[in-house]
């Protein structure tokens, strides 16, 4: 593949991303599954921001941006583990509102596949950009 494909590949995993997200924080609310203003501010920052910010970085520097995409999705797949499936919390998959759970369920593990193909196509096109400037 060239880095010119991988790019529309960056694109549609951080819109795919940020799709789910939004799904995913609509199951959060019919769940009425709080977070803390530490978990927030992280949600907000890393999960929604940082793959829009790196998505907007990477049309002035592609491995910049492609690794700032590839580090917040890292992030968000470590936070959506630990919260979701990990630590027994209301934030976890089993203790959500039984009306909700599917959704819930279903938008979490969407999350897990998203996060990591959005770090893994973040590290493909940082690594292109890389041995096209060497």
């Amino acid at each position: 593949m060239n880095t010119r494909r991988l790019d529309i590949w960056l694109v549609s995993a951080v819109v795919l991303h940020l799709l789910i997200s939004i799904w995913h924080g609509r199951a959060h609310d019919g769940g009425h599954v709080a977070l803390t203003r530490a978990q927030s501010a992280f949600v907000y920052t890393v999960i929604v921001i940082g793959p829009l910010a790196g998505l907007a970085i990477a049309f002035f520097s592609s491995r910049i941006g492609a690794l700032i995409i590839a580090t917040t999705m890292a992030g968000s797949l470590v936070f959506g583990l630990i919260n979701h499936f990990l630590i027994i919390s209301p934030d976890h998959v089993s203790q959500v509102t039984a009306q909700w759970r599917p959704m819930f369920t279903a938008s979490a593990v969407l999350l897990v596949f998203s996060e990591t193909a959005g770090t893994l196509i973040g590290l493909r096109v940082a690594r292109r950009t890389q041995e096209v400037l060497s």
